[in-house]
């Protein structure tokens, strides 16, 4: 009786095999969050389970993000891609950091940059000794102690080395920057090489199990039917099997996160290509730019609140730093997520499990963990609830300490000079997030709890950026000599000085490693 279970149906038991893997995963839409789950599943399922991509190309794609972090890599590896060689395809560039400009007053900038900051000294953490010092005025800026915050600074790039030791050039943390597009491209090549089906069709209906309530088939325009064991939602905003379908609710977050529009528009590249994001905060809201080989990805995101569409559209295109080579296209969204992210035999993925906006560059990152998570708890065909409301559980905790996060940035301002700012300013928080800022104002402690995205350094580059000081240190930073700390201090910042400078500029690399054919 090992692997199998009984259950009741009209009065009579019935058995079932516990342990029969799911054969047979239908993947609705395609775009970067479908692809994505097509290739990672094809190369880790071995070919065991057939996967189908159902897509039209009579619907559009948002194009899930253009900017990364550096967990992006690790996904790579696990599809075993050649780095040099996705970056030719996707017309990528790479990301060290996110310079924030006017987010804490007009005129303010900082960096938050990938990678630790500092070296370990002695008990606690750096910034307890950079703080001792820098409250004195003994001590420079955080970016003089975090090699990626310094090279982007200067324009510089290069791979971590290796063989470096204890040298700051073998901790270079970073990212990319990429066309949507051409990766949702790159990875329907890859996952069609491993046995992954792609019908073209526009699903316009869902049969449903009469005795589980769980999809059975999809209906599409055509009459054709797709029948399948465990349906992927990555239809995007729609969230057409998971919310159209299932309707399992939508938790809006819109209260802390107000802005709910964004204009996008590519523009020629101009100047250097830096490797960062810039973000530049606005009236109502805020800029992105992404720098591409190809081109420059642009966007305008704001609250129709306190900003009329057509006025954010003209703040958008008089900021361009190069000609506009498309018409500005407008997307609305809600922030918040959905209520179950796994709902019977439905898994939501991307845009259609929630939206955060793309302050942090983690709307991909919400792609990969999603199928990092379904992997761990990939079903049998008995279902097992506790696989699903433990699934259900770890993706809620994503989600809300990554809210937090990006209402630190809106929350923690002191711009004068717009009622959106203001509003930001005064409105309640998370109770988790005010929490952290207590515990930071007080002796400058940040606690990461569990397995939440950001860490330390990232709530503190964010937070002491932002005008946001901490009033002292751990007290255990006193138990080395002031003399000796600011020597540490010193070394650290004349290393990590030393080091940039031997970089090479971050477009001379990528002529040297993985530029893209010029058309």
């Amino acid at each position: 009786m090992s692997g199998q279970g009984l259950f009741r149906f009209n009065g009579e038991l019935f058995m079932q095999d516990t342990q029969a893997l799911v054969r047979e995963v239908v993947i609705v839409g395609g775009g970067t969050a479908g692809w994505m789950a097509a290739a990672a599943l094809s190369k880790l399922l071995k070919q065991q389970v057939r996967i189908t991509v159902v897509e039209s190309d009579e619907i559009g794609t948002v194009g899930v993000g253009e900017a990364t972090i550096p967990m992006i890599q690790r996904f790579n590896q696990v599809l075993e891609i050649d780095e040099n060689e996705f970056m030719r395809e996707t017309q990528a560039t790479f990301k060290l950091a996110i310079e924030f400009v006017n987010w804490g007053r007009v005129g303010d900038r900082y960096m938050h940059g990938f990678g630790r900051i500092g070296q370990t000294l002695n008990t606690v953490a750096f910034e307890h000794y950079w703080r001792k010092l820098h409250l004195q005025g003994r001590a420079g800026d955080l970016a003089d102690y975090s090699i990626t915050r310094a090279a982007a600074l200067k324009n510089r790039f290069m791979r971590p080395v290796a063989d470096a030791g204890n040298s700051p050039l073998g901790e270079i943390a970073y990212a990319f920057h990429f066309d949507a597009g051409l990766y949702a491209r790159y990875l329907r090549r890859y996952a069609e090489a491993r046995g992954v089906t792609r019908l073209e069709g526009r699903i316009v209906d869902a049969r449903l199990s009469g005795l589980s309530g769980r999809v059975e088939s999809l209906k599409l325009a055509d009459g054709r039917e797709v029948g399948g064991q465990l349906f992927i939602d990555c239809s995007g905003f729609r969230g057409l099997l998971i919310e159209q379908v299932l309707r399992t609710g939508f938790e809006d977050w819109s209260h802390w996160l107000p802005c709910d529009r964004a204009w996008a528009v590519p523009c020629e590249s101009a100047g250097p290509l830096l490797p960062y994001t810039r973000s530049t905060a606005h009236s109502a809201g805020w800029q992105w730019r992404i720098p591409l080989q190809h081109r420059t990805g642009n966007g305008h995101v704001f609250c129709s609140s306190f900003m009329a569409e057509d006025e954010a559209q003209r703040v958008l295109m008089s900021q361009l730093d190069g000609r506009p080579t498309a018409e500005p296209r407008l997307l609305k969204f809600q922030t918040g997520m959905r209520r179950q992210a796994w709902n019977r035999n439905v898994v939501s993925v991307g845009l259609a499990s929630g939206f955060m906006e793309p302050l942090e560059s983690t709307s991909i990152h919400l792609v990969q963990t999603a199928i990092a998570r379904l992997i761990e708890f990939f079903p049998t065909t008995h279902w097992d609830e506790a696989d699903i409301a433990e699934y259900n559980r770890l993706s809620r905790f994503e989600y809300e300490r990554i809210r937090d996060f990006l209402i630190l940035h809106y929350h923690v301002n002191q711009r004068e000079d717009a009622e959106f700012w203001r509003h930001c300013r005064h409105m309640s928080i998370p109770d988790t997030l005010a929490a952290k800022l207590a515990l930071y104002q007080s002796r400058g402690r940040i606690v990461r709890e569990g397995a939440e995205l950001f860490a330390e350094v990232g709530w503190l580059q964010v937070m002491h950026g932002q005008g946001l000081h901490a009033q002292g240190y751990h007290p255990l930073a006193d138990l080395i000599d002031e003399r000796e700390t600011e020597a540490y201090l010193q070394g650290v910042r004349e290393v990590i000085a030393n080091c940039v400078d031997v970089m090479p500029t971050h477009e001379q690399f990528i002529a040297q490693h993985c530029a893209a054919p010029r058309p």
